[in-house]
């Protein structure tokens, strides 16, 4: 499975995450999209509105499959190693879900104010159709 993550390329957090990712996984299940990158978001009928709920999750094979938001980050950790069985019992536990959802939600609304916003929008090395698929 190969996966397209789209992210806020001009906030200070996501691209500090978004380059640990390109680290530990190199191109060989995701690949990225800043969302100012609007002419390749239109490939995949995402609009700027759909972009202001969070990041999202793009299942390659099946791009009508889609995560957003905390759902997005939930699913990308399950397929970093060392983070399943984390995601899981996060899943498990009464209530850390929903307050999880929360705080995604607050950061994502107010993630300039917190983390600072970039000068010039990040372009991963890993862009769309430019990873190395194994």
């Amino acid at each position: 499975m190969f996966y397209h993550v789209i992210y806020d390329g001009n906030c200070n957090l996501c691209v500090s995450l978004v380059q640990q990712m390109e680290k530990i996984d190199q191109g060989t299940q995701f690949d990225y999209i800043p969302m100012q990158d609007q002419a390749t978001l239109n490939q995949f009928g995402i609009t700027e509105q759909d972009c202001e709920l969070g990041m999202i999750l793009i299942n390659a094979d099946n791009p009508k499959q889609r995560w957003q938001g905390s759902d997005a980050a939930e699913e990308i950790a399950c397929k970093l190693p060392l983070a399943t069985g984390l995601i899981d019992l996060y899943r498990q536990i009464p209530g850390l879900k929903n307050l999880g959802d929360k705080l995604y939600e607050n950061i994502r609304d107010h993630r300039y104010q917190i983390f600072g916003k970039r000068d010039k929008t990040y372009h991963s090395p890993y862009p769309v159709g430019c990873q190395s698929k194994q």
